[in-house]
């Protein structure tokens, strides 16, 4: 998957793309299958929405799950940021969101690189998210809601939330919210599942909780320039990855045709996952 010229300045104008149905049924369906299974399990690697048994995130299943394993090598959700960036790329977060029904709580207004930069010491905004929904994401099952325009202005004060929601993130204010989206208003992209959304790591972004009866579950692949690799590894190795070797990409097929991947977590988060180092 190539992107055009005018995709590119699209995406340097408003900080993201929107590709609807982008992934097919059946190959979404081998992703959404795993799901429960991922869920189900107690590893550190599922952290739960406050006060409640509902997965809010799950951290590095392409470290123990096949199907996702081979998502993580998937050429096109790698190759567009591949060709932005202008580099090789490593990963330094996957996730797959929860937002489950009825149960979904929100994530408040931030930008992904004022945490990157904050907690891991990335050097750069060379990183971003690319992101495939599971479900169908409609306006009532808590969509994605951006701010075109905002990724221009750099990294904004943040405040650190430990506290609204089960994870922390840098969250902004609301009067500066205000003025953004005075500025550049709000857009949420919805789709069939298989949809894939690409945006800038300094695009402010914010979800609302789902209270409709819909799951909205989405992987994200966060990516990152392998020179652009983070400096500090204060968090758990299964949120901010220290392994900075180039993706590889497998055939686009990967998801319908057996492939032989790594699974390095399969039998267990590793010890040295589990906690911070000292020095990078």
């Amino acid at each position: 998957m190539e992107l055009t010229p005018c995709s590119i300045e699209q995406f340097e104008r408003e900080g993201y793309l929107f590709f609807p149905g982008l992934f097919r049924r059946e190959e979404i369906k081998v992703l959404l299958d795993e799901v429960p299974r991922l869920y189900a399990q107690l590893r550190p690697e599922n952290v739960r929405e406050k006060g409640g048994d509902a997965v809010r995130t799950n951290f590095a299943a392409h470290m123990y799950s096949y199907p996702f394993a081979k998502l993580a090598r998937h050429p096109r959700m790698v190759k567009p940021v591949m060709q932005i960036l202008g580099e090789e790329l490593y990963m330094h977060q996957f996730k797959i969101n929860g937002k489950m029904a009825f149960d979904g709580d929100l994530w408040q207004w931030h930008q992904d690189y004022g945490t990157w930069k904050n907690d891991d010491l990335m050097p750069e905004a060379r990183a971003m998210n690319v992101a495939i929904f599971l479900d169908e994401v409609n306006e009532f099952n808590g969509p994605l809601m951006f701010i075109p325009g905002s990724h221009k202005l750099g990294v904004i004060d943040a405040q650190h939330d430990l506290t609204t929601t089960s994870y922390p993130l840098w969250t902004i204010d609301h009067d500066t919210i205000r003025k953004l989206v005075e500025r550049g208003g709000i857009v949420a992209p919805k789709g069939p599942a298989g949809s894939m959304i690409l945006f800038h790591s300094c695009l402010v972004h914010a979800s609302t909780s789902n209270l409709s009866p819909w799951n909205r579950v989405s992987v994200y692949l966060s990516l990152c320039a392998v020179s652009n690799h983070i400096r500090r590894f204060k968090r758990p190795e299964y949120i901010a990855h220290r392994d900075f070797t180039p993706i590889r990409c497998l055939p686009d097929d990967c998801l319908l045709t057996d492939y032989d991947v790594a699974l390095p977590w399969k039998d267990g988060t590793p010890e040295s996952a589990l906690k911070p180092q000292l020095a990078a």
